[in-house]
């Protein structure tokens, strides 16, 4: 399962106070979110922010990265990270169908066609995976 970490600022408005107040909190099962109060002021308590970001564990993502290097047969000195894109690492349309059948072969899941097309980099394969394997275990 992925793990959070969220911070959330409240502005006090009043014409004496004016103070924020951050709170970082775990939550999980979860997806990046974003809200704003859209320059609202005028209320006593304004929210301002809440950013939730994902995770997948990083064994997962670890993993994730050795399948893609294996499969693209890049060499040990390229650096594969979360944040690598497939494209940008030179994985063509056909180069991303293998890494998503090898990806299904080794963790023992089904990946639907429009959750391949949209995986673009190693975070979102392996955000997908945490949450297919979440799924069929339930």
């Amino acid at each position: 399962m992925a793990a959070f970490t969220a911070t959330s600022t409240t502005t006090l408005i009043s014409p004496q106070i004016s103070r924020q107040c951050l709170a970082p909190t775990r939550i999980s099962g979860l997806k990046m979110v974003s809200f704003s109060n859209s320059g609202r002021s005028n209320l006593p308590v304004s929210f301002r922010r809440l950013q939730i970001s994902c995770a997948a564990k990083p064994e997962t993502v670890e993993k994730v990265c050795n399948i893609v290097k294996k499969q693209l047969a890049l060499k040990d000195d390229v650096s594969v990270a979360g944040e690598s894109k497939f494209a940008t690492l030179g994985a063509d349309s056909l180069d991303t169908v293998e890494i998503v059948m090898a990806l299904e072969e080794e963790f023992g899941i089904t990946v639907e066609e429009e959750s391949a097309q949209s995986i673009a980099t190693v975070q979102d394969a392996a955000d997908l995976i945490e949450k297919l394997v979440e799924k069929d275990s339930a």
